[in-house]
């Protein structure tokens, strides 16, 4: 076997990360490439995310530049896998007692979006884009992390192919649709032994039923937020979780009835009151499978921008489903 040539070191202490990673890449210009890429990812650079800053070369003007050809054809051409490099890094993580996941942590299931004219690259379509806030050509991505107090870091990465490049669109077998992705991150994560005490997400997941379901399946446990005219139940008056949140009793901080005081602390230090009630719409309520959580900076005219609608398949703190040791739905 030939002998492997010594790679020129990464900045500092980057090098003895780097190596950790050097027997999955088989050649002297991936193992660079690796130490290139990962600089670049880290130095205070504008706009690090294009190939030209992560190579330290000018926008636009470097593009031709070597080291940015390099990097290029590292990252689009060369036969690494890139499954098992981030397996190996997760490995690093769980493994660390600064950064190991534990049950008091969340996972977090979120997607962005990147404008990306044309339609030569792989997954690009017109679909909504989180970062403009608008529906345009781009490319959409899920993600999982984990997050608790302390730190967060990302887990896994899936792109969504949009129906299109399928010769059979939305029917074609291999399609699979944002949520069926966001389950598959999910499950990922388990498989990875990643331990968490809920998988959490916003109303873009959280309004799904198929959603939610799928992660009962896979006994997760989860805390989803819903947009407050969610739902279609026609119980008594209330049919959305708005209507419900506006049946609970509240007479004033002081006589709270249902409410309870929550306080919600910031990184800056600061604190503040919110109030939190369980409600009752449909089969949903405080001892059911499924709980809708209301939180709020004031129960009596929840305001729309401080209000929180959530689903959760985790029991009641107190309740028969917690002394049962439910910890799903």
């Amino acid at each position: 076997m030939t002998k492997r040539l010594p790679c020129p070191p990464a900045p500092g202490p980057l090098e003895a990360h780097a190596a950790r990673f050097d027997d999955l890449f088989g050649t002297l210009a991936q193992r660079r490439g690796f130490r290139e890429y990962l600089a670049g990812l880290l130095l205070p650079r504008d706009r690090n995310k294009t190939l030209t800053c992560l190579a330290g070369t000018e926008p636009v003007v470097g593009a031709q530049h070597a080291a940015v050809q390099r990097l290029q054809f590292f990252l689009s051409e060369s036969t690494w896998d890139g499954e098992q490099v981030n397996a190996r890094r997760l490995e690093l993580l769980l493994a660390d007692p600064a950064t190991t996941p534990h049950d008091s942590g969340v996972l977090v299931i979120d997607d962005s979006g990147d404008r990306k004219d044309g339609g030569a690259t792989a997954h690009v379509g017109k679909q909504y884009l989180g970062s403009v806030g608008k529906i345009d050509r781009g490319v959409v991505t899920v993600t999982t992390c984990w997050a608790d107090e302390r730190l967060y870091y990302p887990l896994h990465a899936m792109p969504y192919t949009p129906a299109h490049h399928f010769p059979g669109g939305r029917n074609d077998p291999a399609f699979r649709t944002k949520l069926q992705t966001g389950a598959t991150v999910a499950r990922a994560a388990k498989t990875a032994r990643v331990v968490f005490r809920a998988v959490v997400a916003d109303c873009a997941y959280g309004d799904h039923n198929t959603f939610r379901a799928e992660l009962s399946d896979a006994r997760m446990p989860f805390v989803m937020a819903l947009k407050r005219g969610h739902g279609t139940w026609q119980y008594k008056d209330a049919f959305r979780p708005v209507d419900a949140a506006r049946e609970l009793a509240w007479h004033g901080p002081e006589q709270s009835g249902d409410w309870q005081p929550v306080t919600r602390n910031f990184r800056n230090g600061r604190t503040a009151t919110w109030w939190a009630a369980d409600a009752q719409l449909g089969w949903w309520g405080p001892d059911g499978v499924i709980r809708l959580v209301v939180a709020t900076t004031d129960p009596a005219t929840l305001p729309e921008m401080s209000t929180w609608y959530l689903a959760t398949n985790l029991p009641r703190p107190g309740s028969p489903r917690e002394a049962a040791g439910c910890r799903r739905g």
